[in-house]
Order: structure tokens, then C-alpha cells, then sequence
């Protein structure tokens, strides 16, 4: 099933979600309706608060269903390690048409269960990185333009009010 894409404005963007406790069949379903809503969207990374759930499951595949080892599913993930800075075009599929450079970090190792609830960790460089990032963010209720300068984060705000007005958001 593809899911709408919650836009900016829904507050269970802005929240923090609740965490993953049961590990069961429909968890499993979320996570493949999760896929599917996000290769809809042409994205890399999908959180479920970016589907109206408040849940702490991300899933994300930046080779964009070319290898379907490198599809991740991410249950309570935290960031346990960073390294390196780097400054690069960023965009969220809750924020659309809208990208800024944003810097993270180049090199990210990040805690999270599977979908049985196993425990695992992961290191990710570049986009990879940049995605376990993003996607971690959601799930704490921040969006990438938490990142970015004050002047350009009101600007991308006052754009969207006036689609808000415009019926076009």
C-alpha cells in the first residue's frame, strides 16, 4: 500500500515518535508499504511520521531499488558515532521542491533493531550517512531545516504559508 507523504505543517512531523515495541508480522508490513511509498515518492529514506505514523521506523535505500541488500530498515535507531563534516544539497520528501546545502557529518555509525527486534549496528559514509541522519532526525521530530541558517529556514517558511493560501500545499 503507498501511503500518502505527510507535508510540513502535520505536527507528527514535529514530535518525537514512540518506540517500536512489537516486532511482529505487521511491523513487517509497515516497513514494505514504507519501501514502496518512498521509490512513489522517488526518495532514498522515509520515516513513518512522514506517513502520519508516530513510530520509531525509518527504512532507506540509496541506490533507489538498484541492490535490494542495500534496502535498510531502521526500528529505535540511535547515533552512536560520527566523523567528518561535509556541506552538500539536501531535501526531504516532506519539504518538496525545497533543497538547501546542509553539513553533516561524512561518516555515521548507527544503533537499531531489525524487524525481529534483533539489535544491530551499521556505519554508512556520504549519502548513506546523510540519510541515517535525516531519517534519525524525523523520528526525534526535527527536519532538515533545523540545519540551516535562521534567514533561509523563514524564507522556505514564508514560501509554503503562501502555497498554504493558494490551496497548493
Amino acid at each position: 500500500m503507498i501511503y500518502p507523504i505527510v507535508k510540513f505543517g502535520n505536527p507528527v512531523l514535529e514530535k518525537p515518535a514512540e518506540p517500536v515495541t512489537v516486532f511482529d508480522r505487521e511491523l513487517k508490513k509497515l516497513a514494505d508499504d514504507m519501501f514502496e511509498s518512498m521509490y512513489a515518492a522517488r526518495g532514498v529514506g522515509l520515516a513513518a511520521p512522514q506517513i502520519g505514523i508516530s513510530k520509531r521506523l525509518a527504512v532507506i535505500d540509496v541506490t533507489f531499488k538498484e541492490d535490494p541488500a542495500a534496502q535498510v530498515v531502521l526500528a529505535n535507531p540511535e547515533i552512536i558515532h560520527t566523523e567528518g563534516r561535509v556541506r552538500q544539497n539536501e531535501g526531504c520528501l516532506s519539504i518538496p521542491e525545497f533543497r538547501e546545502l546542509v553539513t553533516r557529518a561524512r561518516k555515521v555509525t548507527i544503533r537499531a533493531q531489525d524487524l525481529h527486534g534483533k539489535w544491530f549496528e551499521k556505519t554508512g559514509e556520504e549519502l548513506l550517512a546523510r540519510a541515517f541522519l535525516h531519517e534519525t532526525d524525523h523520528l526525534n521530530g526535527k527536519l532538515y531545516i533545523s540545519h540551516i541558517s535562521a534567514l533561509k529556514r523563514d524564507l522556505i517558511k514564508r514560501k509554503i504559508r503562501k502555497l498554504v493560501k493558494a490551496g497548493e500545499w
